[in-house]
């Protein structure tokens, strides 16, 4: 047998942890990694948080699953917390962001089509990322990911991310939501002006479309604020979230208005697994946190003094660091030319610091929400070390 018994769709580095603590992993040696990737923008808690453990710990020992044939008393609790902190009236709990966006794009269709009205096409931005599944790769439209899962799920228009006159000429009778990602995260850590998400949300309203944000990476405390459209002041029709929802245990949501939402009655969506009372203690433990009075303010002081030493560091090396960009702790390191990313977040394990690549030749960092100054100047004490190390192109 030549394939292994994992299926190899990932290109893994050679590394494995046993435990982690606070913002730091160790691997099987007792080697420590300073965690500034969070499996992705995942673990916001960093590592058995006391808090979290408590409540996956006490929740499992009581019952695990039940299913959505009955109440989950916990789902009730969590869809209450986020709504009132929140633009949403309603919450629907799954496994996973690529669910909650599936979701999204059957509330686009369904929300006119049980009006009568034959609109499906949803307006989208190029180099997005919105998941694996057949409709999110089409929805996404980067051909790595489309390549050999053809033909594409059709009824997305692309237009260029930003472009308010683009998206304009884009509506077309069919149009039924516009989706957007507040920060591309995938894309390379590039955040949409807040006029321009302003700009939209005029446009839905105009025109009757739903406004539907993915903050799967940006949600969930991520950018200083519970979501990253907060900022703006304004809000969506529907939301996708997921990621830091569960500080590590798999869970996604959709997040609508009544309005909205008023389409999905019984029978028109379920889950086996999602919402189940083991997910929704993760996900109460972390909304309690991180709504919790100071969290957020804490990560927004604690992302301005590390954007703040990022941009000191690029300028000491501006051969290897070309640009500083993000919002709250969602930070990408535009790397120079001739510096290819993959090799800079190589070169930072082997100095102790866990990174991420993303697309336009960024480095991501994503720390734990937690961290303060101590793990940000650690952090970056790394990141000088390996640009030292790093030969910029000639």
């Amino acid at each position: 047998m030549t394939i292994p018994a994992l299926m190899p769709t990932y290109a893994r580095m050679d590394v494995a942890f046993e435990r982690g603590e606070g913002a730091w992993l160790f691997d099987a040696d007792g080697r420590k990694y300073l965690d500034f990737g969070t499996g992705i923008a995942v673990s916001a808690l960093g590592h058995s948080h006391p808090r979290l453990v408590k409540a996956i710990q006490e929740q499992a020992a009581k019952v695990i699953h039940t299913s959505n044939l009955y109440r989950v008393p916990g789902q009730e609790a969590a869809a209450e917390k986020l709504v009132a902190n929140t633009f949403a009236d309603t919450v629907f709990f799954g496994n996973s962001g690529a669910e909650a966006l599936e979701l999204a794009l059957k509330i686009a269709r369904r929300f006119h089509q049980s009006q009568g009205v034959d609109k499906h096409r949803v307006i989208v931005a190029r180099n997005a990322f919105h998941g694996r599944t057949l409709a999110t790769i089409a929805a996404g439209g980067q051909e790595k990911h489309l390549a050999g899962f053809g033909p594409m799920v059709e009824g997305f228009d692309r237009v260029p991310f930003g472009n308010m006159n683009e998206a304009r000429n884009a509506v077309t009778e069919q149009t039924a939501a516009v989706l957007v990602e507040p920060v591309q995260g995938e894309g390379g850590i590039v955040p949409a002006d807040a006029e321009y998400l302003r700009g939209l949300r005029a446009m839905c309203d105009e025109y009757g479309l739903l406004l539907m944000f993915d903050e799967v990476q940006t949600g969930n405390g991520r950018t200083g604020k519970l979501y990253a459209h907060q900022w703006t002041g304004m809000a969506p029709d529907v939301m996708a979230t997921a990621k830091g929802l569960g500080g590590g245990f798999p869970v996604g949501a959709v997040l609508a208005t009544e309005r909205a939402a008023s389409c999905m009655t019984a029978g028109t969506h379920g889950t086996t697994y999602g919402g189940n009372p083991l997910a929704m203690a993760a996900v109460n433990a972390v909304l309690d946190e991180v709504l919790a009075p100071g969290f957020l303010e804490n990560v927004q002081a604690t992302a301005a003094y590390l954007r703040e030493t990022l941009e000191a560091l690029a300028v000491e090396h501006p051969g290897i660091i070309a640009e500083v960009r993000g919002l709250g702790l969602m930070i990408g390191l535009k790397m120079a030319e001739g510096v290819a990313n993959t090799d800079f977040v190589g070169r930072a394990l082997k100095a102790g610091l866990l990174v991420v690549p993303a697309g336009d030749n960024v480095v991501r960092l994503l720390p734990p929400l937690i961290i303060g100054t101590a793990e940000a100047d650690a952090a970056v004490d790394i990141l000088s070390r390996v640009c030292k190390d790093t030969a910029p192109a000639s």
